[in-house]
């Protein structure tokens, strides 16, 4: 099939869930490659990296198009030698969160105001499979990723428009904020609170309103302009 030479099982296996039985998955359409399109005429699109490359695409397909982004909430890593034996399995430390979207979104900021383009988060728990071949990474002493399959989907969080965004404000709406404030109350990263921002501001949903030193000042708009 088309583009699944190396596809990993967690990408297949979104992709089959929302396509659903009676959908169809790697349609061409309008020169591009929908990941699946479902039952209802929907596209709809596995993005586990950058959401730059989608930009194209989500303008010419004709329709609604579904972009899924999974976060991993918690992972576990196998490695397995040459022979395919189980060497050790363990948790890794970091835990991902809905706020992870904004290190992908930040590179496609206009993505979510393409009319009939939703973004749903899928929130799972992820088995990473890894062999000890030495031709991985060198950060990974050479071993290399074998394949990421799902262990739990936990839930899931649909952005259909602009306005869904609010949700990542956890201020009142006439309460100031910087960036730093942002990444204290939400418990993010500095950069991944700025990169927020750069989205939200993109979107309508914050604006500026002055500096507090040299720190950049936020607020809730009351309503997104149209």
């Amino acid at each position: 099939m088309i583009g699944t030479n190396n596809e990993s099982s967690l990408h297949r296996d979104l992709k089959f869930r929302y396509a659903g039985e009676d959908g169809q998955t790697e349609a061409e359409v309008a020169g591009f490659v929908a990941d699946g399109i479902n039952a209802e005429g929907e596209y709809i699109e596995v993005q586990t990296g950058s959401f730059a490359p989608l930009m194209k695409k989500a303008l010419a397909l004709p329709g609604r198009m579904r972009v899924i982004h999974p976060v991993i909430i918690s992972k576990y890593i196998e490695v397995f030698n040459k022979k395919g034996k189980l060497q050790y399995r363990r948790k890794s430390p970091r835990k991902g969160q809905p706020w992870d979207l904004f290190y992908v979104l930040v590179h496609a900021p206009d993505l979510p105001l393409i009319p009939g383009l939703v973004i749903e988060l899928a929130l799972l728990d992820v088995a990473e499979q890894r062999v000890q071949d030495g031709k991985g990474s060198w950060r990974r002493n050479g071993v290399s990723i074998r394949d990421r399959k799902i262990t739990a989907l936990h839930d899931r969080i649909t952005l259909e428009k602009p306005s869904d965004y609010v949700r990542f404000i956890p201020f009142n709406k006439n309460e100031k904020f910087t960036s730093a404030l942002l990444a204290q109350k939400a418990g993010i990263r500095a950069d991944l609170a700025r990169k927020t921002l750069y989205v939200l501001l993109k979107l309508g949903i914050v604006k500026k309103t002055g500096k507090q030193g040299n720190a950049l000042v936020y607020k809730r708009k009351e309503k997104r302009e149209k």
